[in-house]
């Protein structure tokens, strides 16, 4: 998963996975989902983001890998 950040733009994409996006869904105004042409979902982007969400709380999980 990658998050990016457009300042420019005011785009954030939050990337599930890579892939070709085909067809989106609007979830809400400003919420775009991304799907791949199996429906799946790739990214979801958020326009106006600095509008809808706080940039500087954004933070995220990444599992450390375990040795066997």
């Amino acid at each position: 998963m990658k998050i990016k950040y457009s300042n420019d733009a005011d785009i954030l994409i939050i990337e599930l996975r890579e892939g070709t996006p085909i067809d989106s869904i609007d979830l809400k105004e400003g919420v775009i989902l991304h799907l791949d042409s199996e429906g799946k979902p790739l990214e979801i982007e958020i326009l106006d983001a600095s509008k809808l969400i706080e940039l500087k709380e954004i933070s995220y999980y990444a599992p450390v890998s375990a040795k066997v």
